[in-house]
């Protein structure tokens, strides 16, 4: 599998079933404060539930066609899967699945929006917003009722994944076709700005306290970073090949990038964006997510059917799990 069949299209073949699946690995990985992983795999339409205490799956539940990004509400209950589709049939549904049942218990269709991307939860967990690549647009989603109650247009090829500021006013949008970010005024449901930031503008993440949006652009192999007072990149550096997520840690003094075709993650500092660790982690390495006491993170290796475990006070790989086919989008739920 190449990393351009990754991004144009979902590979999409059989649903996989697994409960109880050992996990390579676990046995090197310090024990962490008990959590609900949620990893994706896009070929099998599947997302499989881990234990990060024991880094064991503990069940795999069946999804949409193309499952690629998901979204857990604040208070761990749901998940919200973005379902893409096949490569000729664009998807147009969300995975509703329950956390403490442990089960796929319903569907969000949004109509004519299509091939949902990029998702996130509003703070207390009533909407969802959520890029649709085949429609220019995000959507708003009622996540009680399940239904669509508006869009708002990027007007931007490929609005492929989206941050909203800490109080919820604001959404950026990374849109790879474009080689953009449009900040979105998400209370007048318009438009403020398109940012240039490179071509494959892809990955994106914002810091804590909202000041400052972090984004990849994967064919320019650039990191930049980006004002949100004034919406003007402040900064950018140079990455290693093909820069596809971003993540920053929950103290906001770090942002860690992997790069999918270097096999790397790059740790960087979060004020300077000077290079601060490189870790080689395999092949394909795409999605990235921090624990919230930012102790570990995970990381998709989509062409091993792998996630490692990254201790994040050594700076080391200490563990990996086995989901399923092309694990890529990941999701966290405390347990307390």
């Amino acid at each position: 599998m190449s990393i351009g069949k990754y991004i144009l299209s979902p590979l999409v073949l059989t649903t996989l079933l697994i409960i109880g699946t050992p996990v390579p690995g676990a046995s090197a990985a310090r024990a962490s404060s008990e959590g609900l992983l949620v990893v994706l795999n896009k070929s099998d339409n599947t997302a499989s539930l881990v234990d990060t205490k024991t880094l064991k799956i503990i069940v795999t539940v069946p999804t949409g066609d193309g499952p690629h990004e998901v979204a857990v509400s604040p208070d761990g209950r749901w998940a919200y899967v973005s379902n893409y589709g096949r490569r000729q049939t664009p998807g147009h549904t969300l995975t509703v699945i329950d956390l403490a049942e442990k089960k796929s218990v319903g569907t969000i269709d949004l109509g004519d929006y299509r091939r949902p991307h990029g998702i996130v939860t509003s703070r207390d967990g009533r909407r969802l917003y959520v890029t649709c690549e085949g429609s220019r647009a995000i959507v708003v989603v009622d996540a009680k009722r399940r239904k669509v109650l508006h869009a708002i247009p990027t007007n931007q090829n490929v609005s492929h994944m989206i941050v909203i500021t800490p109080d919820e006013t604001r959404a950026y949008v990374a849109n790879i076709g474009s080689g953009t970010v449009t900040v979105l005024d998400l209370v007048n449901r318009k438009i403020i700005k398109h940012i240039d930031v490179g071509a494959g503008a892809e990955g994106i993440d914002i810091s804590p306290d909202g000041q400052t949006v972090y984004v990849a652009a994967r064919a320019a192999n650039k990191l930049s970073k980006i004002s949100t007072r004034s919406n003007t990149i402040v900064k950018h550096v140079d990455t290693e090949t093909m820069p596809i997520r971003v993540k920053v840690t929950p103290d906001g003094r770090d942002v860690l990038v992997t790069n999918a075709r270097s096999g790397t993650l790059q740790v960087f500092d979060a004020s300077t964006l000077e290079l601060k660790k490189r870790l080689t982690v395999g092949r394909a390495p795409i999605g990235i997510l921090i624990e919230p006491d930012g102790q570990r993170a995970y990381v998709a290796r989509t062409m091993d059917d792998r996630v490692s475990v990254i201790d994040l006070r050594k700076w080391e790989v200490i563990g990996e799990i086995q989901p399923g086919d092309e694990p890529d989008g990941l999701g966290f739920a405390s347990r307390e």
